[in-house]
C-alpha cells in the first residue's frame, strides 16, 4: 500500500541523506512530497550534488494529509526549526504516532518540537548532548527504531540501515 511521505527540506541539506532515502521510498511505491517555507523554489544540497524542487509550502499542508515524516540531515533541519509552523508540523506527526524518519541532524527539529523525551534515538555526534538534554537515551548505532514509530540514524554511511528500517515501518 502506497504511503504519502512529508519531507521537510531546505538549502544545505546533506545531499545523499535526501536522495538515497527518497529514491528508496519512491522505488517501493511511496510518494515523497517536499515541503519548505514556500512552494516552487529549488533548494540545493550542501555538497552541491543535488537540487530539489519544493512541492508545497508549509502553509499549504497539514500532517493529516500524510502517512509519515522524513527529515534529512545537513544544515537544513537547523534552519527549518526556527519557524514555528515547521516545528508544529513536526510535532503533530510525533503526537499522532505516525512514522518519523530523521537522519544525522534531522533530530534537531524533533528536539525543538519537544518530541523526544523518553525516547531512544541517535543522530550525528555533534547533537548528542542536545539530544540528551532533550531527554533522549542516545545510542551510537547505525539505526535506532523507537516505539515502532521513530527511525533515526547518524551519518550517510548509515543510509542502508536507515532505509531498511524506514521501509519496514512504511510497509506495516
Amino acid at each position: 500500500m502506497s504511503k504519502k511521505i512529508a519531507t521537510l527540506i531546505t538549502d544545505m541539506f546533506e545531499d545523499s541523506e535526501y536522495t538515497e532515502p527518497a529514491k528508496a521510498y519512491k522505488e517501493a511505491g511511496h510518494e515523497v512530497v517536499t515541503i519548505e517555507l514556500e512552494a516552487g523554489k529549488t533548494v540545493q544540497g550542501k555538497q552541491k550534488e543535488a537540487t530539489v524542487s519544493i512541492d508545497k509550502g508549509i502553509d499549504e499542508v497539514s500532517s493529516d494529509e500524510f502517512d509519515a515524516l522524513f527529515i534529512p540531515g545537513g544544515f537544513s533541519p537547523d534552519q527549518l526549526r526556527v519557524d514555528d509552523r515547521v516545528v508544529a508540523f513536526t510535532k503533530a506527526f510525533m503526537d499522532a504516532k505516525k512514522p518519523v524518519f530523521a537522519i544525522c541532524h534531522g533530530p534537531q527539529l524533533l528536539i525543538t518540537a519537544k518530541a523526544l523525551e523518553g525516547r531512544s534515538a541517535t543522530g550525528y555526534k555533534s547533537i548528542k548532548v542536545d539530544m540528551e538534554y532533550a531527554g533522549v537515551t542516545f545510542k551510537d548505532e547505525e539505526v535506532v527504531v523507537c516505539g515502532d514509530q521513530l527511525v533515526t540514524s547518524r551519518t550517510p554511511e548509515d543510509i542502508p540501515a536507515f532505509n531498511r528500517e524506514s521501509l519496514k515501518l512504511l510497509n506495516k
